[in-house]
């Protein structure tokens, strides 16, 4: 059963419903609450344009989110979850319309113990970064925008990040412990998912069920230095990255390299990075700085800029110019620039890199990100795309996978097309059974627009 369109007589009937809870109707701030970045596609940016919810619910805890589960059952109304807002595939735009959930009231952080914590969902990854570290640990990876991401949106919608060259990704087992969800069913219940069930609900963007608390594995905290290497030629600072990466008793919690032009973009950074050359941003243990200064100097490169742990809360942070912070800064020179997700194949990954370097040019202008897959450190990438027109996305998207390049495709909002391009049928089951009348996120499931 799909969702249906309330009855405008029933509005009032649902927010007498919601009565305590905090609400917000001002159309101008629905608005901004129906949005995230994914206008960094001209595809989704069009495709989403004029895309919002009647109204916004802010529950304070988990029995005000039973009552809104509730509430849109009863009626039948859409609901869309959110946290911060930072993904950049529409996961929290409403298709449809009905309630945006903002989750960021519950930031609770019920307990934190040597390798793990337990937080509600609203929880920053900063906040929560910070009070592990009290204790000497700290997450295992975030996003670059871990200063407002919450930690239920990043699960939802994120994949990995910064520290994920050590840990892998998000949907390897081990690195998300246990879920707790509301249900969308006549009576909504908290359900609690531990092991491999949470793969039911890990980076299904809100449409099975309502992550009110999440369990983690946390990292040993190391004194991160921050570092920039520039090299003369792109290639040397690629095969410099892999080299890093194999580094196994050098302890890292991010390789970003980015082909020239990309370092003009990134303005705090240029009077480190002379014009014309190609970049490295490094966190390393303070203890791998020395061994660091010997691997720069086999490759070639130069250390322009150095900040040891102790100066963390100084200046710019070197974490918020990678991911997919580097297409935001360039954006924010040019905005008719947008990007690609790849992931290049273990066994000739760097050889793909060169061709895809020497094929594009600056109309791909290639930005790598090394991260642990199967055990592997490989590149991945975020390239930076001179977009044209949709016509040449697709045929720059179709020659990466021809070549045997993996393309999570961030121009297309369907959970399937993106990056899992299958269905998931352990997912699919278990969103029948928690959401029997489709009301969460609806529209971002394939299967489900197909029946």
């Amino acid at each position: 059963m799909t969702a249906t369109s309330i009855k405008p007589s029933d509005w009032d009937a649902l927010t007498a419903a919601l009565q305590g809870i905090e609400i917000i109707t001002d159309p101008i701030q629905v608005a901004k609450l129906s949005q995230d970045y994914h206008t960094f596609s001209p595809i989704l940016q069009a495709q989403l344009a004029g895309k919002t919810g009647e109204l916004v619910v802010r529950p304070a805890n988990e029995a005000e989110v039973l009552r809104a589960a509730a509430a849109c059952v009863k009626f039948k109304v859409p609901l869309t979850v959110r946290g911060a807002g930072t993904g950049n595939y529409g996961q929290c735009v409403p298709l449809q319309g009905g309630v945006i959930l903002d989750m960021t009231r519950m930031q609770n952080i019920c307990w934190v113990k040597p390798g793990v914590a337990r937080v509600e969902a609203g929880v920053k990854l900063a906040q929560l970064d910070k009070k592990a570290k009290e204790i000497g640990w700290e997450m295992r990876m975030a996003p670059s925008t871990y200063r407002t991401a919450t930690i239920g949106g990043f699960i939802a919608g994120g994949s990995g990040g910064i520290g994920s060259i050590t840990y892998g990704l998000l949907a390897d087992r081990g690195n998300l412990l246990a879920l707790r969800v509301v249900t969308l069913e006549e009576t909504p219940r908290a359900i609690d998912l531990r092991g491999d069930d949470v793969q039911k609900v890990n980076h299904a963007w809100g449409i099975n069920g309502i992550i009110t608390e999440l369990e983690i594995p946390l990292g040993p905290a190391y004194p991160w230095a921050e570092a920039i290497v520039t090299f003369e030629s792109f290639m040397a600072a690629a095969r410099f990255g892999q080299a890093l990466a194999n580094a196994d008793g050098m302890m890292k919690k991010l390789i970003c390299i980015t082909a020239s032009p990309i370092p003009s973009y990134l303005t705090a950074l240029r009077p480190y990075i002379p014009d014309g050359t190609h970049a490295a941003l490094l966190m390393v243990a303070e203890t791998s700085l020395e061994p660091l200064q010997d691997m720069v100097k086999e490759f070639g490169g130069t250390i322009t800029y150095q900040k040891l742990a102790q100066d963390s809360g100084k200046g710019f942070h070197l974490a918020e110019f990678t991911w997919n912070h580097t297409t935001l800064h360039a954006r924010n020179v040019d905005p008719s620039i947008t990007y690609l997700q790849s992931i290049f194949p273990a066994d000739k990954s760097l050889k793909l890199v060169e061709h895809m370097y020497d094929r594009f040019g600056d109309e791909v202008m290639m930005h790598l990100e090394f991260f642990r897959v199967g055990g592997t450190a490989i590149p991945g990438a975020l390239q930076l795309v001179r977009y044209t027109t949709e016509e040449r996305l697709n045929e720059i998207i179709r020659y990466h996978e021809e070549q045997g390049v993996f393309i999570a495709n961030p121009h297309v909002y369907i959970l399937e097309l993106g990056g899992r391009k299958k269905v998931d049928i352990e997912q699919l089951k278990f969103k029948e059974m928690v959401d029997p009348y489709g009301l969460l996120n609806p529209g971002k499931m394939r299967v489900r627009l197909e029946q």
